[in-house]
């Protein structure tokens, strides 16, 4: 398996992505967009999710296709993001056409960012304006690191950030898009060693390999209560291919990516955490073998999430006020 030309999720063709981001509130919001709509699905494992028409993602529900996710800061605020995105969409005339009405059809995710240093006594909820302007950032090429909806991002002992990471396998490109801002760690205890290691394509987060001694279990279990009591969690991400999957087989993809979180952060998927995946397929390649596809495809999405939250940490960058150090300032040379 290699990764894509860009080894971002928009190698999947016909994706896009856009960043906003706020650095004085320390939040932002980024947006995935297609040109035409797609199939989506999702699965939620953490304890405190977050969510906007989730519901409808279902395999039995009516909706087939949607317009655009958003992965957004700001809590339960953050759900507005969804908003001026569809405000957009409608003007573009996107969405589900009914009689004369066109409804954009945008499920949001959102992780907790406001006990971050940032200043969040705003009088005007800002992640409308936020979620407008990802989509109109949206393109093939975006920042990773501190950026978009991963600006105010924290792991247990790092600061977090945005991340993405693709492979083609078997005549298929696979992608992942995540906000890691997880209640566990995504370094193997207070080290420079990433959990996803063993995952590591090249030097895409600084090749230093796995530890190599045994781990107490307090190392591995370290988690921001260890130095904050609030709930300030969550890790939300897309992964992504151009397999033409149904809804059901999009939800056994999110399911399959699921493990890629969970190699990548100690503890994950914890009651204080609200981690969801949601599933995408653009549909222009058919699957040729049911089971053997799927198989690759759902591991190739677990690794690549993996791989994504760890470059989400690794290239994050120091900003005013920030509350924990990033992998770079500790670890970088």
């Amino acid at each position: 398996m290699q990764p894509g030309p860009r080894n971002l999720i928009t190698d999947v063709e016909g994706l896009f992505v856009g960043n906003a981001e706020d650095h004085h509130i320390k939040t932002g919001t980024t947006v995935l967009v297609a040109d035409r709509p797609f199939r989506a699905s999702v699965d939620v494992m953490g304890g405190s999710p977050g969510a906007r028409e989730t519901d409808l993602l279902a395999p039995d529900k009516l909706v087939e296709d949607i317009d655009a996710l958003v992965l957004s800061g700001g809590s339960a605020f953050g759900l507005d993001a969804a908003s001026g995105v569809a405000d957009e969409l409608r003007k573009r005339g996107r969405g589900f056409r009914i009689e004369h009405v066109t409804v954009p059809i945008v499920p949001g995710a959102i992780v907790f960012d406001l006990l971050n240093q940032g200043d969040k006594n705003w009088d005007e909820n800002p992640y409308r304006g936020l979620g407008l302007q990802a989509l109109q950032n949206a393109g093939p090429e975006f920042a990773l690191g501190t950026a978009g909806a991963g600006v105010g991002a924290l792991t247990a002992n790092l600061k977090g950030g945005l991340g993405s990471a693709s492979l083609v396998v078997g005549g298929y490109t696979v992608g992942a898009l995540v906000v890691a801002n997880p209640t566990g760690s995504v370094t193997m205890g207070d080290t420079e060693h990433f959990w996803a290691a063993p995952f590591e394509v090249g030097d895409e987060y600084g090749a230093r390999g796995p530890l190599t001694r045994a781990m107490a279990f307090g190392e591995t279990a370290r988690s921001k209560r260890d130095w904050v009591g609030a709930i300030t969690n969550t890790t939300i991400a897309i992964v992504a291919t151009d397999a033409d999957l149904t809804k059901s087989q999009l939800k056994r993809l999110a399911v399959a990516a699921q493990d890629g979180m969970a190699r990548a952060t100690s503890p994950a998927h914890t009651q204080v955490d609200g981690d969801l995946i949601f599933s995408v397929s653009t549909g222009s390649k058919p699957i040729v073998d049911p089971v053997l596809n799927i198989l690759q495809l759902g591991h190739a999405a677990a690794v690549c999430l993996s791989r994504a939250m760890a470059r989400a940490i690794y290239l994050a960058t120091p900003a005013p006020n920030d509350m924990l150090p990033t992998w770079q300032e500790k670890w970088g040379r």
